[in-house]
C-alpha cells in the first residue's frame, strides 16, 4: 500500500482533534499552562503492556495482539489489526492467525511480513517507513520507530520498524509510537490529539527523555504505554513541571492477569 499523502484531508480532520478532550479538560490545561490529569479516552482498550484496541468510528483497531485468542475474545471482530515489529511482545503468529479472521485488515513492516506463516503474509498489507494509506476508512502513515542511544540500536536499528498514526475524523490524529526513542520522526509529529508513548530501559526510552520528546511533539493527551519497570506517575509529574499543556491519562497496563508473551521489549 503506497498511497500518496492526502494532505487537505489529513488537515481538515486534524482540524478537528480539540473535540477529542472533554472541554472542561482543555480549558484547565489552557488556563494553567501545565499537564492536566486525564481520564483515558473512552475509545481505548488496554489488553496489557503494547497491546491495545481503539474504536473509531465505530471500527475497530487491534494494536500488536499476543497472548493468546482468549484475551481478545471479548472485543469482537476488529477492522483492522496493526503490528509494529518483530519482538514478541507485538507479534505472536498464532495470535494473528486467531484474530485476523475473513475480512480482517492486516498490516505491518516488511521485516514483520517476512516471519509470517504464508497463509498470512498472503493476506498482508506491508507499510515501510514513511508509507501512507487508508485503513478501516481512515488515513494511516507508518512512522519510523527505532533506538538512537548507541548502546540501543540494537534493539530497534533505525528503518525496521513502525509507529502508526491514525487520522480519525471524531478525534483527530492518534500516533501509536512503538518501539522507539524521542527520534526526530518522533519530535516532529503534529497536530496529534493521543500519543502512546513508551518507556522502558533498555529497549524504548527513559523517563527524562520521554519528557523531552512529548513537550516538543505536544500533543494534546499522551497516555504512557510499554513501561514495565517505570512509573507513569513519574513521567506525568514530570512533564508538568515543564509547563506543557498536555494532559496524561495513566492506564493500568499490567493487571495481575497480565502475562504478554515474549520480553518486554
Amino acid at each position: 500500500m503506497r498511497l500518496n499523502r492526502r494532505q487537505t484531508l489529513a488537515a481538515a480532520l486534524a482540524a478537528g482533534a480539540a473535540a477529542s478532550l472533554p472541554a472542561m479538560l482543555r480549558a484547565q490545561a489552557a488556563a494553567s499552562g501545565t499537564a492536566a490529569p486525564a481520564a483515558a479516552p473512552e475509545f481505548l482498550t488496554p489488553f496489557g503492556h503494547a497491546s491495545l484496541m481503539l474504536t473509531l468510528g465505530g471500527q475497530k483497531i487491534l494494536v500488536d495482539p499476543v497472548g493468546g485468542a482468549d484475551r481478545y475474545a471479548s472485543a469482537g471482530t476488529p477492522a483492522a489489526v496493526l503490528v509494529t515489529h518483530e519482538h514478541g511482545d507485538h507479534f505472536d503468529p498464532e495470535t494473528l492467525a486467531a484474530v485476523v479472521t475473513e475480512g480482517v485488515a492486516l498490516i505491518m513492516n516488511p521485516a514483520v511480513a517476512e516471519k509470517l506463516p504464508e497463509a498470512l503474509r498472503s493476506r498482508a498489507t506491508v507499510m515501510a517507513n514513511g508509507d501512507t494509506g487508508e485503513v478501516a476508512g481512515m488515513p494511516i502513515e507508518a512512522v519510523p520507530a527505532y533506538n538512537v542511544t548507541p548502546e540501543r540500536t540494537q534493539y530497534h536499528p533505525k528503518g525496521r520498524d513502525n509507529g502508526y498514526v491514525l487520522t480519525s475524523p471524531e478525534h483527530g490524529r492518534i500516533y501509536i509510537a512503538g518501539d522507539t526513542e524521542a527520534t526526530p520522526e518522533f519530535r516532529a509529529q503534529k497536530d496529534i490529539a493521543v500519543a502512546f508513548v513508551p518507556m522502558n530501559l533498555p529497549y524504548t526510552m527513559e523517563v527524562d527523555q520521554a519528557v523531552e520528546g512529548v513537550a516538543e511533539m505536544a500533543p494534546k493527551m499522551v497516555i504512557p504505554y510499554h513501561h514495565r519497570g517505570n512509573d507513569p506517575a513519574e513521567f506525568a509529574e514530570k512533564l508538568r513541571t515543564t509547563g506543557a499543556a498536555t494532559a496524561v491519562a495513566i492506564v493500568d497496563w499490567y493487571p495481575e492477569t497480565d502475562d504478554p508473551k515474549g520480553p518486554a521489549s
